[in-house]
């Protein structure tokens, strides 16, 4: 099979119009608590979906809005987020991305993350490095927790996980320079990519949430892991943890601490 990344990469910029759309950003869609979709959401999905599907209609397709079908992982499937961040969408905090990444029956082959506010694109292919429009990236050399940034989710889908969030999130913070939330876990990944941040960790990421900022980062040098530093199961939620590799094995050590809540 083969696949024209530059034209994928094209398709995903071509929705910046329908994000930009503060009208359709306040049709709203409550799924749950704290876990909102709005007709832009809809809207992107419908046209990439539609146009990925003309252009390769052997391979499978996970997307964050609509019906979940069974799939065949031995075999490529496209997993979208149309819009990772939605509650900042709503509020126009203009933190949100298209997330679009490929699994080619074996390991994320492909991802790319564009931020329509910004215009920035990061993209990766699978053995061919990491860039941010069209320029290579790479992830910090800070060596220890002390001198690095961290990048934190909040888990707002899991509110009974507040306490351990926060207490992990209260570590960092100590342990390291600062913290950061964007409220787009794509994003914050493709910080730590491009040396921005030094590591970032979130609770039950969907798999839209990281396929494929999971493959940017690894290409541009990083780790990706769940938080006790096994590798993510294909279309499984997973406890994230990534970093720029040197910290890696302190940032497991912390996130698996367990203390008192003070």
């Amino acid at each position: 099979m083969q696949i024209n990344y530059n034209e994928v990469i094209d398709l995903v910029q071509g929705v910046r119009r329908l994000i930009l759309d503060r009208e359709q950003a306040a049709h709203i869609t409550v799924k749950g608590r704290a876990d909102f979709a709005t007709q832009v959401d809809f809207a992107v999905q419908r046209q990439l979906r539609q146009a990925l599907s003309r252009r390769w209609p052997e391979v499978q397709f996970l997307g964050e809005e609509g019906e979940k079908h069974r799939l065949d992982w031995t075999k490529p499937v496209w997993i979208l987020d149309p819009v990772d961040g939605t509650t900042n969408l709503i509020h126009d905090y203009r933190a949100s991305c298209v997330s679009l990444g490929l699994w080619d029956g074996e390991q994320m082959g492909f991802g790319c993350v564009y931020n329509p506010y910004t215009e920035e694109m990061f993209s990766a292919v699978r053995g061919q490095g990491a860039v941010c429009n069209g320029a290579g990236i790479s992830v910090s050399r800070r060596a220890t927790l002390g001198e690095s940034l961290f990048m934190i989710g909040t888990s707002p889908y899991r509110k009974e996980r507040a306490q351990r969030v926060f207490d992990l999130a209260r570590r960092l913070f100590l342990a390291g320079e600062d913290i950061r939330r964007s409220g787009s876990a794509a994003l914050d990944l493709c910080a730590v990519a491009c040396g921005r941040a030094d590591g970032f960790f979130e609770f039950d990421l969907k798999p839209w949430d990281y396929a494929a900022a999971s493959v940017i980062l690894e290409e541009a040098g990083g780790t990706f892991t769940d938080i006790k530093g096994n590798a993510p199961v294909p279309g499984e939620n997973l406890d994230v943890a990534a970093s720029n590799g040197t910290i890696h094995r302190a940032l497991l050590d912390l996130l698996g601490e367990r203390e008192e809540i003070i």
